[in-house]
This record gives structure tokens, C-alpha cells and sequence, in this order.
């Protein structure tokens, strides 16, 4: 008889089937590792898949019983924890996108006014084809490959080194002369064809069909059996690099050349561009193109071409700025509203959500789309039982666009937005031209806590793995976490965690040792983690550059005399600075910072190079000649200087350009340094 099929799934009682799945569950992660790891099964095929037939047909009956190590959530006897870290040598940042014309035409004059080009000179541009798949990173060391990794949170990825040698467009080795070290970053991607097989097996197995080649792409890198990854036929097209031991080329055209050279795949829908006429027949050419690809794409990035051109541009925040998405537009779905719900942020502020007849929109079934605020659901008069048209901002979120109002049941009354909050009661008030309603109830009001504490270790902030929205959920409940402090005094309470429902040793251990590999963290993600309103991850850099440490940036907020610095920081301003000060003089929000601060490491921002105007600050005022002003502020910051719109005693420098006006009389006045853009440039060794 195969093992466990005499069990008679519709007579387990709840109890009787967590003991059954907890059984399952390490039966056949021993089978796992014997058939893997040891190439030493036990039990034949067809056994094993009575087991595994078995743990399917309990989950289906008790899904909220699923466990954390259930057979269905691996595959194969890979590593204990999963995939290896690896930290990026060069961050792995996104794109910003476009959505029309109007759009590309702004990036192209940002562009132009950044490097301080006449408005009519032409910019040397590529446009390529944007692939919807997962990003990698190829590390080769003297032309063999030693390391692929996902892109991850843009700093820190996966190894999936075994995955990726089992991809066919992946050159082992590269083709010529290379040099030493070369990371080459593009897209892993399914086909449509190699998809519709995929899904075809499935539906002969009994199985659910995947939603869209995108998520089989990255599932299939990501399994733990690299033989499963190979007998899923995967592409990739190479388009980027990263860490180089030497310069790789002088403009992107001729890296593409270059990646095709060593072996590589690179989109064949691509090409030059000058100006913006140019750059919007190839959309529309690549846009003709797409329903004939098999593979998605979801828009057109243009690249200026030359390299030195996109050094001196940099990044801004996590955005390169020589270089943007065009996205194609929105897919459309029309559905029916089935109910409007609230939900409570945490900042409290109070967005409602259309819940909808779940509808199959751009490959991705949507059951959820945002109506932004009260005077949204207004402007557009929407009401429940309204057939609504829907679309995906982006490829991204979901929202309704119009309603139908043809189609408007009989007696369907019109959204009153409630005034007070729907989680704990308090008032819930517009204040001035606001158009979100926002929650007074503060720590009082749980959805703002788990939300708090949900972006708290999101992946951008303190990154905590394996504690996702379910846990944070319970944990709150169950009243383990209420602050982001609790989170780390988890790591005292193993045989708590251990006693709960659905968590073993090893969900726990790993839980744990994910908690305690976030106990040391930049400045920046410090910042940005305790959620203060309006302070993003840009403004939370910005602030970190300026002030080092947290002290410093205290003192500041505190200080009514300091506070007129901190609004003048480029990017500041009065209203951000206002949330800061307010965030830090609440006294709750003092004691979790101060806790927090005796549970973590806080690590300042990496020092710049010693330069003579590191630690300073600068004012830049007038037409400056040799750069634009914002590459001039850029390359100051990148020297370690502070870079502020007004000046005072604290100013170091001011570097004045044509027509400069009151700020240098200000700094004459004051008896500071006043620079022309040639003396700033022979200072900072430009030129």
C-alpha cells in the first residue's frame, strides 16, 4: 500500500490533521534529501508522490494549516536557509517611468539643463525593448562565471549561481578577451510558448495554472533543484554591467556590441535616437512589434548613449538620471465594484479600496484597486454594485478609471465616508486642503501599529525576512510585538515562539537569525524605518549625509536655532522639517528611538573620498557656466560637502555665478568665502 494512503482525509479532524501534516512534512524532507542531496532514495517514485498526493489533498481540505516547511513551498533538498546572500558590489537600482510624450520630452530637458547643454542640442540616445522578467546579475572572473544573483532588495540578492549556468543564453565562458572581473546585469524571461507547455502540464497534473510568465520566470530561478530550472526552457537578454575591473566601452551601443561579442543575447528591438521625434517612432515600432514577440515586454528604456555623459548625470535616489522607462499604456478590464472598504495606514491615513469580481487584467487577476480618497469617490460618483472599467497604473496598481453609469443597478446609493476611524473608533478628520482623512487614534489605533511595524522591517528599511504581514498580524494580536522594539526582544522569547501554532525549530531558528542579522544598519534605512511622515528613503539619505548620526540630527530638530539649516537643506523645506520635529518631540516616538538605539547598531552613511570640502557647507547662487546646478550640488555631496539653498554664519562656501544677487551680498556681508565657478572647480580638482 503507499505510505499514508490508507488515511481517510475527509475523517481528519483539525487536530488529527496538524499532526499529519507535521509528519508529511519531515517524511518527505528526508526523502528530499536522500533522493537530492545523497542520490540515495529510499522509497520509489510513485510512493513518494503518494505522500506528496496526500499533504496536497490535507492542505486543500485545512488550508489555514499550511506550514511554513510544507513540501509545497520547496522544492528539492537545497541549502537549510534557503538561498545564500550576496551583497552587490554596485547596487541594482530601477528605473523611473514615463507614460507619454510630455514625459519623455521633461527627461530629455532634465538631461539637457543637468550637464548645462543648449536646449536644442541633440543627446546621443538608445532605445531598447523593456523585458518583464526577473533581474540578474552575472559575475565572471577571467571569462567564467562564479556568481549569478537576483537583484533582491537592490543591495543584497540570492545566489542562484546553479540556476542560472542551466540557462541556455547564459555563456559559461565568455566568447574573446574579456576583462577580469565583468558583471553583466540583464533579464531572465519565459516564453509564451515554453508558458502555455508549462501550464498545459500543469492542467494534466490537476494543478492551478501559473498567472504569468513573469512570476514562472522567477519561480523557475528560484527553485532549490537546478534541474527543475533547466527543464523549464528560460531566456536572457543581457543589457547592463556593474562591477568591471576596467572600462567596458565609451558609449551603451558599443557595450551591446561588446555583450554579443562574449556570447551573450541582447535585445534585437532596439536602436539610435537623437532627439525626441526619434525616440517616439521607436516606441512606436517596438509597440507595432509587441503582439508579435514571444516574450512580454512592457514599454521602451531609453539610455543616453555616452558613458562619460551618464557618470557626471549619476542617480537620484535609486533612479539612474540617464535613463527612464516609457511605459506602455495601462491594460484595461471591466468589472463589477462588489463593495468599498476602508483601510487604515500608518501615517492613519484612511484610503478606500474597491473590492471587485476578481477580472484577469494585463495576465494578472485583480480582485483589489484603490479609489485614493473621499473626493476621488466623489469626482467619479462611485458606488457599490457600479460596473467599473479597470486598469493597472503602470503594470502596477490597480484602479477603477470610470464607471459605467449605463450600467448602474436600480437603488445603488451613493459612498458616505465614514468620519471616524473603522479599526478603533477615533475621530477621523480632513484638516485644511488635505484630501486623506486621517486617524487621531496614533499608537491607540492597532491597523496604524501593524502598519507602522509592517514598514518598519520592509525590504527597504530593516529588510527582516520571514516576517511578513500574517505574523505581524498575530504577533500583534497575541500582544508578543507592539512596538519595533519588541521585534528584536523576540530573539529572548524561542520557546514562546516555539509553543505557537504552525512554528518548529527551524521556522523559529530562521526567524530568529534574520531578526539578529538586522541588528547592525545604515543611517539612512534607520531613517527611513521608523516611518516619520513625508521623510522617504531620498530625504532620509539627505538627512543622513547631512547630520552623520543620529545624535547630530536630534540636536538639530531640538535646537530652534538649527532649525532654519535644516530647512534650507536642497530638498527640505518647510514641510518635511515640520513632520521631523514633530515626529521627534513626541515623547513616545523619543522612547522607541532611544530603545531601539541600545538594540541595534546604527552605521553612518560610507564616508566620501577626503576631499577639501568634505564636512562643509555650500550655497550655490547664480548662472553657473561649466555645470547646471544640479550637477553642481551633486558633485559637491558626492565630496562630502553640505549643500544648503540659503545662507547663514554656518556657511562655509559660496560659489557665485553670473547674476548672483543678495546671497552673495549676504555672504560678503558676513565675511564669508565667495567663490567663482572656476575657483570652486580648481578646489574640488575639477575642471
Amino acid at each position: 500500500m503507499k505510505p499514508g494512503a490508507d488515511t481517510d482525509v475527509g475523517g481528519l479532524d483539525r487536530a488529527a490533521a496538524v499532526r499529519e501534516l507535521a509528519r508529511l512534512a519531515a517524511e518527505i524532507a528526508r526523502h528530499d534529501g536522500l533522493y537530492y542531496g545523497e542520490n540515495a532514495p529510499e522509497i520509489s517514485d510513485g510512493d513518494y508522490d503518494a505522500l506528496r498526493r496526500l499533504n496536497d489533498a490535507i492542505e486543500a481540505r485545512y488550508p489555514e494549516l499550511v506550514r511554513e516547511d510544507s513540501p509545497n513551498r520547496r522544492v528539492g533538498a537545497g541549502p537549510a536557509q534557503g538561498f545564500a546572500k550576496v551583497v552587490h558590489a554596485r547596487p541594482m537600482l530601477s528605473l523611473r517611468n514615463a507614460f507619454g510624450a510630455d514625459d519623455v520630452a521633461e527627461f530629455l530637458g532634465s538631461v539637457r539643463r543637468f550637464l548645462n547643454l543648449e536646449p536644442g542640442t541633440a543627446v546621443p540616445m538608445v532605445a531598447e525593448a523593456k523585458i518583464d522578467g526577473l533581474s540578474i546579475a552575472l559575475r565572471y572572473e577571467r571569462g567564467r562565471l562564479v556568481q549569478a544573483a537576483t537583484r533582491g532588495d537592490g543591495s543584497e540578492g540570492e545566489d542562484v549561481t546553479r540556476n542560472m549556468r542551466r540557462v541556455a543564453d547564459v555563456p559559461v565562458r565568455l566568447a574573446g578577451a574579456a576583462p577580469e572581473v565583468l558583471e553583466v546585469r540583464g533579464e531572465v524571461y519565459m516564453g509564451h510558448g515554453e508558458f502555455g507547455r508549462l501550464n498545459a502540464d500543469r492542467a494534466a497534473e490537476g494543478l492551478a495554472p501559473y498567472a504569468n510568465p513573469r512570476n514562472s520566470a522567477a519561480g523557475s530561478v528560484r527553485q532549490l533543484d537546478p534541474e527543475i530550472t533547466a527543464k523549464r526552457r528560460l531566456g536572457f537578454f543581457a543589457y547592463a554591467w556593474g562591477e568591471v575591473s576596467e572600462p567596458v566601452a565609451s558609449t551603451h551601443s558599443e557595450w551591446l556590441g561588446r555583450l554579443g561579442d562574449w556570447g551573450f543575447a541582447v535585445q534585437p528591438h532596439a536602436g539610435p535616437a537623437e532627439d525626441l521625434d526619434a525616440l517616439l517612432a521607436l516606441y512606436d515600432r517596438i509597440a507595432a512589434a509587441r503582439p508579435t514577440l514571444d516574450y512580454d515586454i512592457d514599454g521602451v528604456v531609453y539610455k543616453v548613449d555616452r558613458i562619460d555623459w551618464q557618470e557626471r548625470l549619476g542617480f537620484v535616489g535609486r533612479t539612474p538620471r540617464w535613463a527612464v522607462a516609457h511605459k506602455f499604456p495601462a491594460e484595461q478590464a471591466v468589472t463589477l465594484l462588489e463593495d468599498i472598504r476602508i483601510q487604515v495606514g500608518r501615517t492613519g491615513a484612511l484610503t478606500p479600496v474597491a473590492v471587485l469580481r476578481p477580472v484577469t487584467v494585463g495576465g494578472v487577476v485583480v480582485s483589489r484597486a484603490t479609489l485614493h480618497n473621499q473626493d476621488e469617490i466623489g469626482r467619479k460618483d462611485i458606488r457599490v454594485g457600479d460596473t467599473v472599467v479597470v486598469r493597472r497604473a503602470g503594470d502596477v496598481i490597480p484602479q477603477v478609471v470610470e464607471v459605467l453609469v449605463d450600467r448602474r443597478p436600480k437603488g445603488a446609493a451613493a459612498f458616505t465616508f465614514p468620519g471616524t476611524c473603522p479599526v478603533c473608533g477615533s475621530p477621523a478628520p480632513r484638516s485644511g486642503e488635505d484630501a486623506v482623512r486621517r486617524c487621531t487614534g496614533g499608537l491607540v489605533c492597532r491597523a496604524q501599529a501593524v502598519e507602522r511595524l509592517r514598514h518598519f522591517v520592509s525590504r527597504n528599511a530593516f529588510d527582516i525576512e520571514g516576517l511578513g504581514t500574517k505574523h505581524i498580524e498575530d504577533f500583534h494580536r497575541d500582544g508578543l510585538i507592539s512596538t519595533p522594539t519588541d521585534i528584536f526582544r523576540l530573539c529572548a522569547k524561542r520557546e514562546v515562539l516555539l509553543g505557537r501554532e504552525g512554528w518548529g525549530e527551524q521556522s523559529a531558528d530562521k526567524l530568529l537569525a534574520a531578526i539578529n542579522g538586522r541588528r547592525a544598519i545604515p543611517f539612512d534605512r534607520f531613517l527611513f524605518a521608523l516611518g516619520i511622515r513625508h521623510i522617504g528613503e531620498g530625504n532620509a539619505r539627505l538627512l543622513a549625509r547631512h547630520y552623520g548620526g543620529l545624535k547630530n540630527l536630534r540636536d538639530a530638530v531640538c535646537d530652534k536655532s538649527a532649525r532654519d539649516a535644516l530647512i534650507a537643506i536642497d530638498g527640505m523645506g518647510e514641510g518635511r522639517t515640520e513632520d521631523l520635529i514633530a515626529f521627534f518631540a513626541d515623547p513616545g516616538n523619543r522612547r522607541i528611538v532611544a530603545e531601539l538605539g541600545r538594540e541595534v547598531t546604527i552605521k553612518p552613511l560610507e564616508a566620501a573620498a577626503a576631499s577639501p570640502v568634505a564636512g562643509k557647507t555650500v550655497v550655490f547662487t547664480g548662472r553657473l557656466e561649466t555645470l547646471g546646478r544640479r550637477e553642481a550640488k551633486v558633485r559637491a555631496e558626492a565630496l562630502g560637502a553640505k549643500v544648503s539653498g540659503s545662507v547663514s554664519a554656518r556657511t562655509d562656501y559660496v560659489v557665485a555665478g553670473e547674476a548672483s544677487g543678495s546671497k552673495a551680498r549676504r555672504a560678503a556681508e558676513l565675511g564669508i568665502t565667495v567663490l567663482t565657478e572656476d575657483e570652486w572647480l580648481t578646489l574640488i580638482g575639477g575642471t
